[in-house]
């Protein structure tokens, strides 16, 4: 598993999106990207994450950012995710763990005293140059794109 920390470069990867399209970190390559991580489409925690970036996208945006969500979840889940709570940006159904694998984010995590592996919530920004310019391990689910934008005004 990898340990990526700050100034490293960001992991390549393609894999389908939630309309079935091939995606690319390079497609994305010039621009700066929110690449977050969560464990599972529909669930109290990530809809409130995806809905914060979703409230924020159209100025993120205007501010020349780029947000993908990334889930082991199946291009059709995050197909409904999406509809049902009409997000705009992209999610990457990472079905075989490889992307959750390359980050460093798929880890051992204990519920109720059981062990199982599972996606560490977690938000790399990538910049224009394909460098991990911050990575936040602390979510805020509802405020995770106030998080991002004060790291980037900082």
């Amino acid at each position: 598993m990898a340990t990526l920390k700050e100034g490293d470069k960001a992991p390549e990867f393609t894999a389908k999106d939630q309309n079935g399209e091939t995606v690319s970190l390079t497609d994305y390559h010039g621009k700066t990207v929110v690449l977050y991580f969560y464990p599972k489409d529909d669930t109290p925690g990530c809809t409130a994450e995806a809905c914060d970036f979703r409230d924020n996208y159209e100025y993120l945006q205007s501010q020349g950012y780029e947000v993908i969500g990334v889930s082991t979840d199946d291009e059709k889940s995050h197909k409904k995710f999406e509809s049902k709570y009409s997000l705009p940006f992209t999610l990457i159904a990472d079905h075989d763990q490889q992307i959750v694998n390359n980050y460093g984010v798929w880890v051992e995590k204990n519920m109720y005293g059981k062990k199982y592996m599972g996606t560490q919530r977690t938000t790399f920004i990538i910049d224009a140059n394909g460098v991990i310019s911050h990575i936040i391990t602390k979510v805020d689910t509802k405020n995770s794109s106030q998080q991002v934008l004060d790291l980037l005004k900082a």
